[in-house]
């Protein structure tokens, strides 16, 4: 097997080795992103709704700026929320900051009983830039 072409974020490899997972994998020409949640540094949850679901954005726009690729490049979108029916508003009012102009990636939305500490993660499928004549 080839081995897997991993995408660290500046600053978070340690994060990520400690919980036993690769933040992104390249492969066929796409960027498969695990879910990022709203979590600091130290892996904590933010407290407030809003700013976890801005923190998780942050997050996977710094794996998504590692690997070359911005929002835009993104084709499809894995939501999960915990209680969406009390939540959803509150979190589609952050999104747009974040979402860019249409036409807007594929989106499909769980609702989940539990994420760990935290109320919002999502996980992205993006189409990495095409290699540069050198």
């Amino acid at each position: 097997m080839t081995p897997r072409d991993v995408v660290f974020p500046p600053g978070r490899q340690a994060l990520y080795e400690r919980n036993r997972y690769s933040p992104a994998i390249r492969a066929n020409g796409l960027l498969f992103v695990s879910g990022q949640v709203g979590s600091r540094e130290d892996g904590s949850p933010e407290p407030e709704l809003e700013a976890q679901v801005r923190r998780a954005f942050d997050n996977l726009n710094a794996i998504l700026g590692a690997a070359g690729c911005t929002f835009d490049d993104v084709i499809d979108v894995t939501v999960f929320m915990v209680d969406p029916q009390a939540i959803f508003e509150r979190v589609w009012s952050v999104v747009p900051e974040y979402w860019g102009a249409a036409p807007h990636p594929t989106l499909t939305a769980v609702g989940v009983t539990w994420l760990y500490g935290f109320q919002f993660e999502i996980k992205v499928i993006a189409k990495l830039p095409e290699p540069t004549e050198a």
